[in-house]
């Protein structure tokens, strides 16, 4: 028989990690602000191997417009720069000989609406995810009404996964109006 509490807690499990992508992809969505995040993708060339950015470089963030990319060895400098070039970051390097500087410039009023589309686009396909996790457990709640639970017990799931569903919805929402707010901001 289903073991209600367990499903329950299967599906809150896959809608957490939904809402946890959604904080990871919109943090790399340059909102005009320096923020580390948007370099997260970056990967860099060290010794043959290719390696996330924090790994051969200390990244700093002295002002709300600049970004610091000090390399632990400075032959590292123009494998940072390919690195950041190649990556959709669309930002051009500068290089001082010493370290390489990210200068942030500030986006056009067309750019930021487009930098919401992106937001409500990838918002979208994490509700979808948690909508299908609350469809899964409703199926699984109706396919073990015919192995013996009993309707109260179904019903009561039923209301408790609505319960979860709503919560982690809210929280989508809060998440991306506080994204949506920080990237129009001028």
């Amino acid at each position: 028989m289903l073991d209600v509490k367990q499903t329950l807690n299967g599906a809150e499990e896959k809608m957490k990690k939904a809402s946890k992508y959604l904080q990871e992809e919109l943090a790399r969505i340059r909102a005009g602000r320096a923020n580390a995040a948007i370099l997260d993708g970056v990967r860099v060339s060290s010794y043959g191997q290719m390696m996330p950015l924090n790994q051969v470089a200390s990244i700093i963030i002295p002002d709300a417009r600049t970004i610091t990319i000090r390399p632990w060895d400075r032959k590292a400098i123009k494998d940072i720069e390919k690195g950041i070039m190649d990556s959709d970051v669309g930002i051009t390097p500068e290089n001082n000989g010493e370290m390489v500087i990210l200068r942030i410039p500030q986006p056009t009023e067309d750019r930021r609406k487009e930098l919401v589309k992106q937001c409500n686009k990838i918002g979208e396909s994490v509700k979808v995810q948690v909508r299908t996790a609350r469809a899964e457990v409703k199926e699984k709640l109706k396919k073990a009404i015919k192995d013996g639970l009993s309707e109260d017990q179904e019903k009561d799931a039923e209301a408790d996964l609505q319960k979860m569903h709503d919560k982690y919805i809210k929280e989508i929402d809060a998440t991306l109006a506080a994204k949506q707010k920080e990237v129009m901001t001028v």
